[in-house]
């Protein structure tokens, strides 16, 4: 080979090198580089979009729903998209398991987001520990946060065990005099229904259930003086017979306090069992189904005066003052004020979206990390967490009036002043009838034969509801037809 033709060939060589780098130095650069920041960031988990808590889920949902599309348009988490996976796992805590992993080892999500109810979260944090993967939720209670879990954040959470907080605050800010002296304490046998359970009680038992290891967590029925005739659990789901069954039996126990711990469907069943046997205590404390715009849609006025708990509202100035466009967008989307648990999924969001942001990266070792070191803002108000993954202890407490969740303690969050004690039934203007989310009143009617009969049975008898109706249209009947005969008679 001639020196000319070798230093062609070399020369054609170095070019063929320099060209190969520079494609694999751009390959290199676009796969590494331009197309993760292209590609979405997956975020996956479950709802109960259907069964017996799809009606809050639902909420929660749309607040995950704004929030991603918000920051997209934005520009994206990191610069990329954000793509929600969300199964529905029909209110079976061994769907939301089974999904929650599916999410993470199938469709090999980025980040995790939190489920619901409490039984849900319980089974999905343990998951989250497994695959070590950040999870912000309303958390199983106080228990689920004693497990040593590092990963896992209420950001806040539905504390069950601090629910009550305000209402005993309120309680305690009344003259003994006029405090109840006796409750009743329904309760939905389920991790939820006993973490609200202690918080009525005023203490903990740690760890778990049944470890015989209590603890004070704040005030109690006790420190009021407030004696407990009535304790009853019940599984859900339940009948409107078993509801009716236990609320006679608080009425019979002379309690001027009922605490239903309940959700929706067997609290809008308590209170219609209240209702149709007459009882009229001081005050009710219900679960979380009196903060959730069904509660309304559902009861019509009969669903006024019950108290209950949160841990965030839209009356707030975190929500009201700084991001007057959430109530802006609900108000035009639906015709409503943000409901609360809209404004928990969006909270939530914003708690993983600063983790993500606060390190740089989506590196869940770093982001667990961040989140105990550094403080965070949200539309529930700035706090830190501890180690159990935990901010403060605290709760507002919530009254239904007018068909509107109001805050009424503390005093300085106050948006109506409360109502205490309860009006008697028949002080809420009659009946209420509900179709389509429209209330229309009915007028009381005037007691006759057949009301005599069907107060007889509801209270005394105990028969079904669905034999009331027809026997007191017979008997009413039958006594005016006889009425009848005995006037020509005579």
């Amino acid at each position: 080979m001639s020196k000319e033709t070798a230093t062609k060939l070399k020369a054609i060589i170095v070019a063929v090198v320099v060209v190969a780098a520079a494609i694999g130095g751009s390959l290199w650069y676009y796969y590494t580089v331009v197309l993760p920041a292209k590609r979405p960031i997956k975020i996956g988990g479950s709802l109960p979009l259907t069964g017996i808590f799809s009606e809050t889920a639902k909420w929660i949902e749309r607040g995950y729903r704004y929030w991603a599309n918000e920051i997209n348009k934005k520009g994206g988490l990191l610069g990329r998209p954000v793509e929600l996976i969300i199964y529905d796992d029909e209110s079976d805590v061994d769907k939301a398991r089974m999904y929650l992993e599916k999410a993470i080892t199938v469709d090999h999500v980025d980040l995790i987001f939190g489920g619901y109810p409490g039984t849900a979260c319980v089974a999905q944090m343990a998951i989250a520990e497994k695959y070590h993967m950040v999870y912000i939720s309303m958390g199983g209670h106080l228990w689920s946060f004693e497990q040593g879990y590092q990963y896992c954040f209420g950001g806040p959470p539905l504390m069950g065990q601090w629910w009550a907080i305000g209402f005993l605050e309120f309680l305690e800010s009344l003259p003994p005099d006029e405090r109840p002296k006796k409750a009743a304490i329904l309760v939905m046998d389920n991790v939820i229904g006993w973490a609200c359970w202690e918080s009525v009680m005023g203490k903990h038992e740690v760890g778990r259930r049944g470890s015989g290891k209590w603890v004070d967590i704040g005030i109690g029925l006790d420190d009021l003086g407030i004696e407990v005739v009535l304790e009853e659990a019940y599984s859900l789901p339940t009948t409107y017979e078993t509801i009716l069954s236990l609320v006679a039996k608080a009425k019979a126990s002379g309690a001027d306090v009922l605490f239903t711990l309940s959700f929706f469907d067997d609290g809008v069943m308590t209170i219609r069992a209240c209702k149709e046997l007459d009882y009229e205590p001081k005050a009710i404390f219900q679960g979380v189904g009196c903060i959730i715009p069904a509660w309304v849609e559902e009861l019509g006025k009969d669903g006024d005066y019950v108290f209950s708990g949160t841990m965030l509202h839209w009356k707030l100035p975190y929500v009201k003052d700084e991001r007057p466009d959430l109530v802006e967008y609900c108000r035009k989307t639906w015709g409503i004020d943000p409901p609360l648990y809209f404004l928990f999924g969006y909270c939530w969001m914003q708690v993983l979206q600063q983790a993500v942001e606060g390190v740089g990266r989506i590196d869940h070792d770093a982001m667990k990390d961040w989140l105990r070191t550094h403080k965070i803002h949200t539309i529930a108000g700035t706090f830190t967490f501890d180690e159990k993954g935990l901010p403060p202890p605290y709760s507002y407490c919530t009254q239904v009036i007018n068909g509107s969740v109001e805050l009424i303690w503390p005093p300085e969050v106050r948006t109506a002043e409360p109502v205490y004690p309860r009006p008697h039934w028949e002080e809420y203007g009659g009946a209420s009838v509900t179709a389509a989310g429209i209330t229309a009143d009915v007028e009381p009617v005037p007691p006759g034969p057949g009301h005599l009969c069907y107060d007889i049975m509801a209270n005394h008898l105990n028969a079904p509801s669905f034999i009331k109706g027809p026997m007191t249209l017979i008997i009413g009947l039958t006594a005016a037809v006889l009425l009848a005969i005995l006037t020509k008679v005579l």
